[in-house]
């Protein structure tokens, strides 16, 4: 009876510890389950602290499209020639016409103005310039525009069209900034004047398309380079 009695306790003994040690096991498994699903839900979440949800590259785009380059020459009434300042500054307008696709300039003389006179001396000289910079003669082409008689001097305008890189008009504010400040997101205008100023800035507008071919390697100067690092010579010496 007293065996009997101790087997029956130890049987009990045994009992509370295998229930024990189960109800370690599921309260294990579920705190590892709760883990998963707090990582699972940091990982799934769209809204990351600091992020700004919207991007103002696809909001002001750049894109390729026709457009016109343009510089006034401003001409006063008692002008004979073009300064040397200004003869660089259409000098640069032939260099841009020249590195561009483009199949004529224009030399746009106003009529009807007080300096309508000295305007048309001075065309002359400018298209003097833009040839002796290069450009064929062919491809100045010399027009002419109404201008006030009365009024700011009408200057003389060179123009070529061709592709440029461009993107939207800044400084629309359709919304108030106060409205709205629990997104989290910049306003409309934001990023506008930086894809403004990386359009103008873009000397070759197809580079927003893709990148340039290759050019071929310099055979000789390949050899120079190698040659020097073999004999601890410096590329740089002539």
């Amino acid at each position: 009876m007293e065996t009997q009695k101790i087997s029956a306790e130890g049987q009990d003994v045994m009992t509370g510890s295998t229930i024990g040690s189960r109800r370690r096991r599921v309260a294990a498994a579920a705190a590892l389950a709760a883990s998963a699903m707090l990582l699972s839900a940091c990982g799934n979440s769209q809204l990351t602290t600091g992020s700004i949800p919207d991007d103002y590259r696809t909001r002001h785009p750049i894109v390729l499209a026709e457009g016109e380059y343009t510089l006034d020459v401003p001409v006063a009434a008692g002008d004979v020639r073009l300064t040397s300042g200004m003869k660089d500054t259409v000098r640069g307008f032939a260099q841009n016409f020249l590195s561009s696709p483009a199949g004529v300039v224009q030399i746009q003389v106003p009529h009807g103005s007080y300096n309508a006179g000295a305007a048309r001396h001075l065309a002359g000289d400018i298209r003097r310039t833009l040839a002796e910079a290069g450009i064929k003669p062919h491809k100045i082409m010399m027009t002419s525009y109404a201008a006030a008689p009365t009024g700011d001097a009408a200057p003389i305008r060179l123009a070529f069209v061709t592709t440029k890189a461009m993107t939207g008009q800044c400084g629309e504010w359709p919304a108030d900034l106060s409205d709205n400040t629990f997104g989290n997101r910049n306003w409309y205008n934001f990023g506008c004047a930086s894809q403004n100023n990386l359009a103008a800035q873009v000397a070759n507008p197809t580079d927003l398309i893709a990148p340039r071919g290759m050019t071929p390697i310099d055979a000789t100067q390949r050899a120079k380079v190698i040659s020097d690092y073999r004999t601890g010579g410096s590329s740089s010496d002539q």
